[in-house]
């Protein structure tokens, strides 16, 4: 007859001197508790499927200094196209796009590393990197360093993956649209029944927007696709004193 002894029965509970093969807790002991598991985020993916959609396009409801900003880069750009010219950007500079731009770069992929404390997401285009840091608490926007693609922290809402940033650089920019330093970013992935990848961005600035940009991106999986290195060292392209793209031609420096 086997007896019932101990603080926590781990391997059996005795009922009228029988051992039945379960295990209780008293009230009080811990019990470790088995984790859900999370989708499978890692690989190689190529923007489309779907596309870009929401309120991520048109004109944005921007605010007093940054609503004159932005029309006065309009205006720039309509003057420079009726001259036949192409007013520069980040990349023309071979800067990265930084976020939330970097997310879809034309047609170039994203490769994501997933690991149970951090998803680096990879972008082929200027081999972009960001760093998603799961389940850490987000720093407060003055104390974060601003930076291309801002710090990122995460968490597992069921199957979805939502993350929060913050400290984007205010000349990071999203459709030229600028922005404060109270720039944030939430994004919610999801893998989609049919196994595309989702990613739902809203961008919120209480200095600068009247109300958030939302858009959402679509991804197709690439299951054998292998990462290119695309380094800026050879750029030909220059930006003149009006900010119109040159190209730069024997010796010019």
């Amino acid at each position: 007859m086997r007896s019932c002894i101990g603080r926590v029965l781990a391997l059996s509970l005795c009922v009228a001197g029988f051992a039945l093969p379960f295990a209780i807790a008293e009230p009080g002991a811990v019990v470790a508790q088995v984790p859900a598991k999370v989708p499978d985020l890692s690989g190689a993916w190529a923007p489309g499927g779907g596309g870009a959609r929401g309120a991520g396009a048109g004109t944005p409801a921007l605010k007093g200094e940054y609503a004159t900003q932005y029309a006065n880069r309009r205006t720039a750009e309509q003057q420079a196209s009726g001259r036949g010219q192409v007013l520069g950007n980040a990349s023309t500079a071979c800067l990265p796009s930084g976020m939330p731009s970097m997310m879809a770069v034309a047609v170039y992929p994203i490769e994501i590393l997933q690991s149970p404390k951090q998803i680096t997401i990879i972008q082929e285009a200027f081999t972009q990197v960001r760093r998603i840091f799961i389940d850490k608490a987000q720093e407060k926007i003055e104390d974060v360093p601003p930076s291309y693609y801002g710090r990122s922290v995460g968490r597992w809402e069921g199957d979805t993956l939502v993350v929060d940033t913050v400290g984007i650089k205010d000349t990071v920019r999203y459709q030229n649209i600028p922005h404060s330093d109270q720039m944030r970013i939430t994004e919610r992935f999801r893998l989609t029944p049919q196994g595309q990848l989702t990613d739902e961005i809203k961008i919120e600035d209480p200095l600068a927007l009247e109300k958030p940009i939302t858009y959402t991106l679509t991804y197709r999986r690439l299951p054998d696709y292998e990462m290119v290195e695309f380094v800026c060292d050879n750029n030909r392209e220059y930006m003149d004193a009006n900010g119109a793209v040159r190209m730069r031609l024997g010796g010019d420096k």
